[in-house]
């Protein structure tokens, strides 16, 4: 398994395992703490593992956590998403820069998300799973979502919406929240 930093998102890795495939299938570690350890990430400190299963066209975000924010491992187990992280930390070198990537269950490479940024994917597959790795308990009072579409965010979505929560359909633009979140 390799680590690779994320140019655009400062403090981001994406992990590349090495899958072993024969006329059964393929096996592949999907997490290693020796490699999160090398690149400064406490394995221990993910303490909430979640999944979600969504169809074609499904949009999910784009989402972050006030407070202390929430750091992430993200993971599509089985089918394609396209995974968009916005760095919102307002003293990165990297605050602002967005960063797209297809993750999919073929290659089972995983996605390290810093505290701070905004996270949103959209499932390119008829089924898609995508599995997380959270380092605090979900607190609901700290949800905050930013507008999918948000022209300043520009995401290049690359399927019609088909489906999103009432919360994300609804919600406001990057400026509205960073009015509320940078007081």
């Amino acid at each position: 398994m390799k680590a690779t930093p994320v140019p655009e998102i400062d403090g981001a890795y994406l992990f590349e395992p090495t899958p072993h495939a024969d006329e059964r299938g393929f096996f592949c570690r999907t997490s290693d703490a020796d490699v999160l350890r090398s690149v400064g990430l406490a394995p221990e400190s993910f303490v909430q593992d979640s999944v979600s299963r969504s169809v074609r066209g499904v949009l999910r975000g784009l989402h972050l956590r006030s407070g202390a924010g929430e750091a992430k491992l993200v993971r599509c187990s089985h089918g394609r998403i396209f995974d968009v992280v916005v760095d919102l930390r307002p003293h990165s070198p990297t605050y602002r820069n967005r960063a797209f990537f297809e993750l999919s269950g073929e290659t089972q490479a995983t996605l390290y998300i810093p505290a701070g940024c905004a996270h949103g994917f959209q499932a390119l597959t008829e089924t898609a799973d995508t599995s997380y790795r959270i380092d605090r308990p979900h607190d609901p009072a700290e949800d905050v979502t930013i507008a999918f579409d948000d022209p300043e965010l520009a995401v290049p979505w690359p399927l019609p919406v088909t489906s999103m929560s009432q919360r994300d359909r609804e919600a406001p633009r990057l400026a509205e929240v960073l009015k509320h979140t940078e007081k």
